[in-house]
């Protein structure tokens, strides 16, 4: 352990008062860059921001936040600002783009469908949205079920991901940019599946663009307004909402990516910041597209505890279940919206969201314990993993000795 990172461990059990700044040795001091701390956490807890800061430090990150609910109480709310200049301090409340942490959203909002019979498991998608089977017969077999278990028949490893291939769909088309969603299901309904529905697990963002596009068509509004009534608004979740390319949200963060590319939202060609043109975020508002808080994102997860008024018990079982394929041979398998994993005789789930100028963390222990960890970026010149912090998280919180009784619930 180097003596920076012990210090930084002080410091966590030292204080927790909103808006500290201190410049801390090492990295920080080298940079000139302070840190601005803000929210709370409960006695016992101060660890946590000794594993985010070390996690920040390490890949030169200007904004975090986490929360941590335990047995559905919120336990520890912090926004971490790492910054030279005047950038406004993170809160638990600000907003960041949660990526692919978006899926588990909207399978919540399928699965509240099923519920209350407005959908079936084995309603199959090309009838639902009345896609053509021409191309592919096999089209007929892909079901609601298979496309929140990823079990659609489209690989990323045999065709390029079309909810980030726009030039190239447009060329297809003879198109313009930019495309909308409706360019990106033609395209794809046009083409040959890549394997039968059904066989085999494959990550697939255009499986849930569909699935998206099925609640649209089930409920008859938008997919944004029934996931705000049904699924947030029982939870008193407010500050969700869709994001957008070009026009950031009020309180949400400024994305960061050492990486230019030319961007998809015109035809100009002309070169960008990653975050803002790479790819459209409009068009991956069922798969990528909802901006949250870390705060609003542990609250959502206890909708899986089948113990709120979103899902029943047995709904959000169905969210952990094995899929047709069964588990991998390390155990690990993807449910409906859920990674799973075994962990000490129980099971984890989570899900992790990754776009340019973003690295987003959703866990769900079955010990009672969740958390969710957001980032202002996913790339940097230093080389180091991301994901890591799934595993400092996970082994500070089987660190802590007694948890703390409590809720900062009602002050956030």
């Amino acid at each position: 352990m180097t003596a920076d990172r012990l210090s930084r461990r002080d410091f966590g059990r030292l204080t927790g008062l909103a808006g500290a700044a201190v410049a801390l040795p090492g990295r920080a001091s080298a940079s000139e860059r302070g840190w601005r701390m803000t929210g709370r956490w409960l006695p016992g807890l101060g660890e946590f921001d000794a594993t985010v800061m070390g996690f920040m430090e390490d890949r030169a990150i200007t904004c975090g936040s986490l929360a941590m609910a335990r047995n559905g109480r919120l336990v520890l709310a912090r926004g971490y600002t790492w910054s030279t200049g005047p950038v406004p301090a993170t809160s638990p409340t600000s907003l960041f783009r949660t990526a692919s942490v978006t899926k588990p959203v909207t399978a919540a909002a399928v699965l509240r469908l099923m519920q209350d019979g407005r959908l079936k498991p084995d309603d199959r998608a090309a009838g639902l949205l009345g896609l053509s089977t021409s191309a592919d017969p096999r089209l007929a077999d892909v079901t609601v079920l298979r496309l929140l278990q990823h079990l659609g028949g489209w690989s990323r490893e045999r065709s390029a991901d079309p909810m980030f291939d726009d030039g190239a769909i447009a060329g297809a088309l003879g198109k313009r940019l930019p495309i909308g969603q409706e360019d990106i299901v033609r395209h794809v309904t046009s083409r040959a599946l890549d394997q039968a529905p059904g066989t085999a697990y494959v990550y697939s963002n255009y499986g849930y663009l569909l699935l998206g596009r099925i609640i649209e068509k089930v409920t008859g509004t938008t997919y944004a307004k029934y996931v705000q009534d049904a699924v947030l608004t029982p939870l008193a979740i407010r500050r969700m909402r869709l994001g957008r390319t070009l026009v950031p949200a009020a309180g949400e963060v400024t994305y960061h990516s050492q990486y230019k590319s030319t961007t998809v939202m015109d035809p100009s060609g002309t070169l960008v910041a990653a975050p803002y043109g790479s790819f459209n975020h409009e068009n991956n508002a069922f798969n990528c597209g909802w901006l949250a808080s870390a705060v609003d994102l542990v609250r959502f997860a206890r909708i899986f505890d089948g113990v709120t008024p979103v899902l029943s018990p047995a709904s959000a079982a169905r969210a952990f279940a094995p899929p047709e394929t069964g588990t991998r041979g390390n155990g690990r398998y993807y449910g409906c919206g859920w990674h799973v994993r075994p962990a000490g005789g129980r099971t984890v789930a989570w899900h992790t969201g990754s776009l340019p100028g973003t690295y987003t963390l959703l866990v769900r222990r079955f010990d009672g314990l969740a958390w969710a960890a957001m980032f202002d970026q996913r790339d940097d010149p230093s080389g180091e993993r991301y994901r890591d912090i799934d595993g400092a998280l996970h082994d500070t919180a089987d660190d802590v000795g007694t948890w703390p009784a409590g809720d900062l619930g009602g002050s956030l």
